[in-house]
């Protein structure tokens, strides 16, 4: 005589949740060829956007820093924060980068067609190569980008090896997570007269806040 358990129907379900919430997920996420088709306008000055935002925001591995940028490519407005200890879900990294947006820009939902551009540079472990996780902030960042009024810009990753546009093949040695950021008088972006707002939710917040 043989005896057995059959699994609960409790325990069906929550398998095939979690089977549900990982399909979702990974439908979140952007592969690097599909980013290269989405059209993302190229940044002119890529070594200058991200020395600027180095010696702004000076972010850390798990820190993301989101920047807008007006037409000429000057720096507008951007904010610094500490990812959460969650799995890499465009959702909830969409969620997060409309929040930063609204404390530091106004929307440009009323404009036909948008004028302002917002870029992402995430300083993480690892190396230049495409991860899930990049994925992930592709799809949160072009998201927020439509709920914003804006246009998506360039996804930039910052790694111990430097940093990189992904989709773009551009990067260099410095900055780096490691590095020390360079003074805002010798970036193009510490030169901007006009105003600038930032916001920051990392526990670095303070010693981010941007010069004026």
């Amino acid at each position: 005589m043989t005896f057995g358990f059959a699994p609960s129907a409790a325990t069906s379900m929550s398998a095939s949740s979690a089977s549900a919430d990982s399909a979702n997920r990974l439908a979140r996420m952007l592969e690097p060829a599909e980013w290269a088709e989405a059209g993302i306008p190229l940044l002119r000055s890529p070594r200058e956007v991200v020395s600027g935002l180095h010696a702004r925001h000076r972010p850390t591995p798990a820190t993301a820093v989101v920047a807008v940028l007006d037409h000429e490519e000057r720096l507008t407005a951007s904010a610094s924060f500490a990812r959460r200890s969650i799995a890499a879900d465009g959702w909830e990294f969409r969620n997060a980068l409309l929040a930063h947006l609204r404390r530091v820009v106004p929307h440009d939902l009323r404009r036909r067609t948008p004028v302002r551009t917002a870029v992402l540079l995430y300083c993480r472990e690892g190396d230049e190569r495409w991860t899930e996780e990049d994925g992930a902030w592709m799809w949160g960042l072009r998201d927020a980008c439509t709920l914003h009024g804006l246009r998506c810009g360039a996804y930039i990753t910052l790694t111990h090896g430097g940093w990189q546009v992904l989709g773009e093949g551009r990067g260099g040695r410095r900055p780096n997570s490691t590095s020390q950021p360079s003074a805002l008088a010798d970036t193009s972006l510490g030169q901007d007269p006009a105003p600038l707002r930032t916001g920051g939710g990392a526990a670095q917040a303070l010693r981010r806040t941007a010069a004026r």
